[in-house]
């Protein structure tokens, strides 16, 4: 028996698998799940790859070589990838990742229903200054889209107000909770960000360990290369604090999990997020976290879940980190807790079927 062809999606603005970022990994694990069931391509540049073009996994990878230019690399990005698209490739549908690239809704609509998927409404200190640009482009194109999917009630409650509920659904981040680690527990306490800006609250950690009268040790991940003026800060802060060790962006997600596993709990004071996917796989791999009480996190863990302090508060933080050492079953009771709510909430084999189901209303829709 012939097998029916799948359905084509062609996926725009992860950059590159496989991921290291948030939203490339959102892109990433939404495919594997449905890879079964549509034939998905996915454009990606080489300076977010070191792979070449062909198949990653059971789908195909378009690689763009990076521009030299690294401030238009992103625009020429999107501009060829719809190109592309328009031109050389047959699709049913276009999902389109980030509200950045809106601008080329407009001209994939010229065949293809567009689903866009934000990952963030609110611009972190890094995009601020072109909050102009971004405001025009939610105004004029981000409208055009078919349907547009937010990754956190944050981004749900913005984009409501500029577009009819009907083209709007919340589908969450989710996680896979089968990660395997067998390393032994470590006197250290853990912080990641992949980028390393003000927004991850860094500073308001390094202020806070400063603070406590028995030191505690910690290791710091991320890209310190990010922001030169607040590299400098941080390592100001770092000497400062004594005991703490920055190790740099780790983009093996296996060995990422094995430091933040060993550590005693996770710090993430964040002042601005969507919804983060650092916070669902720490939980799922069953480590404590403390975390700043802003809504993003709280409308993904509860206080029976994770310990929150108060936003760029450093007393408080202080506080609940001397609170989290003195009490380790207390926290293994919180980390359990968080580890049973993304069972019934955060699991991509659940969330990608959501997804599923919008595909396919736009694709048999044509």
């Amino acid at each position: 028996m012939k097998e029916v062809d799948k359905s084509k999606i062609g996926v725009i603005g992860l950059k590159g698998l496989p991921a290291y970022g948030g939203a490339a990994a959102v892109g990433e694990n939404i495919i594997a799940n449905l890879a079964n069931e549509f034939d998905f391509t996915i454009y990606a540049v080489s300076s977010h790859t070191n792979l070449k073009s062909g198949y990653f996994r059971n789908s195909f990878q378009i690689v763009f070589r990076k521009l030299p230019f690294e401030k238009i690399n992103a625009i020429f990005y999107y501009l060829r990838s719809a190109l592309d698209a328009l031109l050389f490739r047959k699709y049913d549908l276009i999902h389109l990742h980030h509200r950045d690239a809106s601008f080329v809704i407009p001209l994939l609509k010229l065949r293809y229903p567009i689903i866009v998927t934000t990952h963030g409404m609110v611009l972190t200190s890094k995009w601020v200054r072109y909050k102009f640009l971004f405001e025009f482009e939610d105004r004029y194109f981000l409208k055009h889209a078919n349907f547009i999917t937010t990754v956190s009630l944050k981004d749900q409650r913005i984009v409501g107000k500029l577009l009819p509920k009907e083209k709007l659904k919340y589908i969450p981040n989710g996680v896979n909770t089968n990660i395997k680690i067998e390393t032994e527990k470590k006197d250290y306490i853990s912080f990641a960000a992949g980028r390393m800006l003000p927004d991850k609250g860094c500073h308001t950690f390094l202020e806070a360990l400063d603070l406590l009268e028995r030191r505690e040790n910690a290791v710091i991940m991320g890209d310190l290369k990010q922001n030169l003026i607040y590299k400098k800060e941080l390592l100001r802060l770092k000497e400062k604090v004594g005991g703490v060790r920055f190790i740099g962006l780790i983009k093996d997600k296996r060995k990422l999990f094995e430091i933040i596993f060993s550590s005693k709990f996770f710090v993430f004071p964040s002042v601005n997020e969507s919804m983060s996917m650092m916070l669902l796989e720490v939980a799922a791999l069953k480590v404590p976290i403390i975390c700043s009480d802003i809504p993003e996190n709280r409308d993904v863990f509860g206080d029976e879940e994770v310990l929150f302090f108060k936003v760029n508060n450093v007393k408080d933080l202080s506080e609940k980190i001397r609170y989290a050492s003195e009490h380790p079953g207390k926290m293994k009771v919180f980390a359990m807790n968080a580890y049973q709510r993304l069972q019934t909430s955060y699991l991509w084999s659940k969330i990608a079927e959501e997804y599923k189901c919008v595909f396919e209303k736009f694709i048999n829709g044509k």
